[in-house]
């Protein structure tokens, strides 16, 4: 097998080990989460059937009962197709991961899940993938074969930027996609302010923030003068990790990036999750699925 062929088995591979993990989760622990929390976008009307004692009285049509003589009620279905676009960050930044998984690589992993989720709810999914610019975008589709492509392109695009402008690809969406969608933003958030765009967004779509984050890029370990690269600009410097005031202001300037944020999302009432690089996703966005139904449930 030569190296073009052996690279492609590689990729399917992977692929495959992918889709059987994601959908075997769907299949368990998202089953009815994702048909709860995202509603479509109103009732159709069906057809009409003769009244039952329990059913509303607001329900009655009152043409078919004056006409016929005796009650019937309205039967309606939910309109339940929903689009759903996937936006994820393919920035150098990405790359970057500590444990035996990079931030790219969970982005991937969660952004599957959802995929097939949203497919086997009769939904549509589309993809765009940005940098400091939009890089890619494939339009909402239904079916196994495009949810295989998005996975594809997420995991394996070569993207020709290296930076983050997360308002580049809020902009764009909200030019291509007029209808509401809902909206997964998956991003470590290494970027410049955008809070114009996340309102604007925030308004119009249903909109999540996937924050996807590595520990070292908090908790510097001890181990003396080491050479910090920015994998975006080139950037480099020197620290001595053995300093214990350079590693809690390292740790301080961290988490007050991860509350600007936070701040940020809050004020434009759009919701986050928080995940980390070689640590079970599912518990975060088990508790994100809980949260919403609870919220849904008071309305």
């Amino acid at each position: 097998m030569d190296a073009t062929a052996q690279a492609t088995a590689e990729i399917l591979k992977k692929i495959r080990a992918l889709e059987i993990k994601t959908r075997g989760l769907v299949e368990t622990a998202f089953a009815g989460n994702y048909h709860s929390v995202f509603k479509g976008r109103g009732m159709n009307f069906e057809d009409v059937r003769e009244y039952q004692p329990g059913d509303e009285i607001r329900a009655i049509d009152w043409n078919v009962t004056a006409r016929l003589g005796t009650a019937f009620v309205k039967k309606f279905t939910e309109e339940r197709e929903l689009t759903v676009m996937l936006i994820v960050d393919v920035s150098a930044s990405g790359n970057f991961g500590s444990t035996v998984q990079s931030k790219r690589e969970l982005a991937a992993e969660v952004a599957c899940l959802l995929a097939f989720s949203a497919i086997r709810n009769n939904d549509k999914v589309g993809l765009l993938l940005f940098t400091d610019q939009v890089e890619l975008f494939i339009p909402p589709k239904k079916g196994r074969s495009h949810t295989l492509r998005l996975i594809r392109e997420i995991l394996f695009f070569e993207p020709r930027g290296r930076g983050t402008q997360p308002a580049q690809a809020l902009d764009y969406l909200n030019k291509i996609v007029t209808r509401r969608a809902v909206v997964f933003f998956i991003s470590d958030f290494q970027a410049p302010d955008f809070s114009h765009a996340l309102a604007v967004s925030g308004r119009r779509h249903d909109f999540i923030a996937i924050h996807v984050r590595d520990e070292r890029e908090r908790s510097l370990p001890n181990i003396g003068i080491v050479t910090l690269e920015d994998a975006e600009t080139g950037e480099q410097i020197e620290i001595n990790t053995a300093d214990r005031s350079t590693r809690a202001r390292f740790a301080d300037v961290a988490d007050e990036q991860a509350e600007q944020l936070s701040r940020a999302l809050r004020r434009n009432n759009i919701e986050e999750i928080s995940l980390r690089t070689g640590e079970d996703y599912l518990p975060a966005l088990r508790a994100f699925f809980r949260q919403r139904e609870r919220r849904i449930a008071i309305r």
